[in-house]
């Protein structure tokens, strides 16, 4: 479906030809009415597909041609990468339209704060928020929520893993009765649905495939022992030469900063980014990356979720992720919205339980190679989605 079928205004059309776009993706084509309809919205669906569309586009549709003060939409995020992200979407689709937006995030000076508190007075039409920063604004007495029509809670479910519950519900006590909201998520616990049973009106629930990789994605799983690892890592860069645009992602800080340590050593230009970083430098590593200056970024899991790279060729995971849904958000950095990409994980004899629950919970059972040259620490029994340990014949 193309987004003129959606019935969208001209100007946004214009704009959304101009950033490249044509079709309208499955998540799109189902919330984008809805909303447009003022319904609540109840939907799920996986990293990659479009969803930052779904919500903006009506909303920005909505705001073409109006001439009213105050906050119109308050979306709430997890994360200020996400923040930052989906105001650079608004700014890009709203660019015929005049809609104004503001990103509200901590870690940033004093002067950011002061920027902040005076687009709140002024009444910017949508404002992109963390909880905890929004709230510390909403606890001065300035900020009149009012005029909000729209209400947009993204990623939910991480912003419910994280523990925001709490800053959610206060901010829910600000705002009007009458608000049309959305709620977004990649999965659907229990603590969604209780959420949503609370907060929505007899919302349009739609599904699209939970937890589950893109179909671009070849994901693979190599055999190895922990101290293998950079030197498998070497080799696998080493082959992948052509490829433009790698992220790899490893458990913690430390391990960060390590992996680039000896990646440098081995001629390659990798950058880190984890929550070490101040805001200023965590900017700067990531528009290297997006305009290409960084082929390699080393990232923790805070970056699963809050990054929008296009034509991301591959995905290594260093370490494999503790929760089998990290694993879903990290793959689901390549084969962004009908394009391809890679996906490798390295696995140790530890780790085989991790992989069986990412294997459970997407359905997909991952191919498993044991790399040339290498000792085998264990056996990945072909056919089956688990670890034999490799025994000599007697």
């Amino acid at each position: 479906m193309t987004f003129k079928e959606l019935q969208l205004n001209d100007q946004l059309l214009e704009a959304i030809s101009y950033m490249g776009f044509e079709t309208a993706t499955p998540i799109q084509e189902q919330v984008i009415p809805v909303i447009l309809e003022n319904r609540d919205v109840l939907a799920c669906a996986q990293t990659g597909t479009g969803k930052t569309g779904a919500f903006v586009l009506p909303v920005l549709n909505k705001l073409a041609g109006k001439r009213g003060a105050g906050i119109d939409t308050l979306i709430i995020v997890p994360t200020r990468e996400l923040a930052i992200q989906i105001e650079q979407q608004i700014q890009g689709f709203s660019y015929f339209i005049s809609a104004s937006s503001i990103a509200i995030y901590g870690g940033g000076d004093g002067a950011g704060w002061e920027t902040q508190r005076d687009s709140l007075i002024k009444g910017t039409d949508i404002v992109i928020a963390t909880p905890g920063k929004f709230l510390s604004h909403l606890k001065m007495g300035y900020v009149n929520l009012s005029t909000v029509n729209h209400l947009i809670l993204d990623e939910a479910d991480r912003m419910l893993d994280m523990g925001f519950i709490d800053d959610i519900r206060a901010i829910l006590s600000y705002l009007p009765k009458k608000h049309q909201t959305l709620m977004f998520c990649a999965t659907m616990p229990n603590s969604i649905r209780q959420l949503a049973r609370k907060i929505l009106n007899k919302p349009t629930e739609v599904t699209l495939a939970i937890s589950k990789p893109a179909e671009g994605v070849d994901q693979k799983a190599y055999s190895i022992s922990e101290g293998d690892k950079v030197k498998l890592l070497k080799e696998l860069m080493e082959e992948r030469k052509h490829y433009d645009s790698i992220i790899i992602f490893s458990s913690t800080r430390k391990k960060v900063t390590e992996i680039v340590r000896s990646l440098k050593k081995y001629g390659f230009q990798p950058q880190g980014i984890s929550s070490d970083l101040d805001q200023n430098s965590r900017e700067e590593v990531l528009n290297d990356f997006r305009s290409k200056k960084t082929r390699i970024l080393v990232a923790t899991d805070v970056m699963s979720r809050g990054i929008d790279v296009k034509e991301i060729n591959l995905v290594i995971n260093f370490d494999v992720p503790h929760d089998a849904e990290d694993y879903v958000h990290r793959v689901g950095r390549t084969a962004r919205i009908n394009t391809t990409g890679e996906a490798i994980t390295l696995v140790t004899p530890a780790d085989a339980s991790k992989l069986r629950m990412i294997e459970r919970l997407t359905g997909i059972e991952i191919p498993k190679i044991q790399p040339a040259g290498y000792p085998v620490p264990v056996a990945l029994k072909s056919g089956k989605s688990r670890y034999k340990r490799k025994t000599k014949n007697r």
